[in-house]
């Protein structure tokens, strides 16, 4: 198993030989007794280097999850610590910021015992790396994760008091033509994504390549209140700040682009207790429609 891994992480018969330290034939002869044993292949050898076939592609990640669990596991025995791992969450920064800090002050509050790793990243679906759970921003998909949704995104324009004053009296095609619109980008996205699905869904032409643009909402956001321009924002995550007159929705032309917030969880990692509390916690939380005030943030 440990020969496989390192041949499927390098894609390299030699390179994962060099990682274990052990010889190149080896590491084949490791590979090919494992394929022998399942009856299937586990890499299409040839002559542009390794692939892995559909079954590796199925065992790797299941074999380097398993094996970095060990050697943590191992490493906690070996140095006499009686304490749990942390559970590794990732959260999409907007939510985290605006809604997830409370959130976790509270869990950890109500359970000291179970430690928090939390990484954030701002991309659409789920993040590299070995994470336990992701929340994650995304379309409806389909894999092998236990996916529970926990609300769909509706979005529309919002602005500053002054900014809605400026253009008062426009139509909503000219107020957006006239205002500077702030972009939020996401990795691996176009620059206007979310303005361009939001404009063709309302009927709407503009020009969304102007403008803007910050890596996370709740930065855009903060400008929008500050300084002025338009974004296209979280009507639901910024419920508070139009409550209370810090923002203004001009137009009620509410967009639903199918963009939502999934929480994603390994099947096998929903025997472990902490993984099934939390899971349990947060999917309650949004269950509820409960808004979480902010923590208050610094400048």
């Amino acid at each position: 198993m440990r020969a496989f891994e390192a041949v499927g992480r390098h894609m390299s018969f030699t390179a994962g030989a060099q990682a274990l330290t052990v010889s190149q034939s080896a590491m084949s002869r490791h590979v090919s007794s494992l394929e022998q044993l399942l009856g299937k292949p586990l890499f299409e050898r040839g002559t542009q280097g390794l692939r892995l076939t559909p079954a590796g592609e199925a065992l790797l990640p299941v074999v380097s999850k398993c094996l970095d669990r060990m050697e943590e596991t191992i490493n906690t025995v070996r140095s006499a610590r009686d304490e749990r791992r942390p559970l590794r969450v990732h959260v999409p920064p907007s939510l985290l910021y605006q809604t997830m800090l409370p959130l976790l002050r509270d869990f950890h509050a109500a359970h000291p015992d179970i430690r928090i790793d939390v990484t954030t990243s701002n991309g659409i679906g789920l993040p590299p790396g070995h994470l336990d759970m992701a929340i994650v921003f995304d379309r409806p998909g389909v894999d092998d994760k236990v996916t529970d949704l926990l609300r769909m995104v509706r979005v529309a324009p919002l602005c500053s008091p002054s900014t809605a004053a400026l253009h008062q009296g426009k139509p909503i095609e000219a107020f957006l033509t006239d205002a500077e619109l702030l972009h939020m980008k996401l990795d691996g996205e176009p620059r206007g994504l979310l303005w361009s699905s939001y404009a063709d869904q309302q009927r709407l032409a503009l020009d969304t390549a102007n403008g803007m643009a910050f890596d996370t909402m709740f930065s855009a956001v903060r400008y929008a209140m500050a300084a002025g321009g338009v974004v296209l924002a979280d009507i639901d995550m910024y419920a508070d700040e139009i409550a209370a007159g810090l923002l203004v929705m001009p137009f009620e032309r509410i967009g639903t682009d199918g963009f939502g917030y999934y929480l994603k969880t390994h099947a096998e990692d929903l025997a472990d207790p902490a993984v099934l509390l939390f899971r349990e916690w947060v999917i309650a939380h949004f269950a509820s429609g409960a808004t979480s005030a902010p923590l208050a943030l610094s400048a």
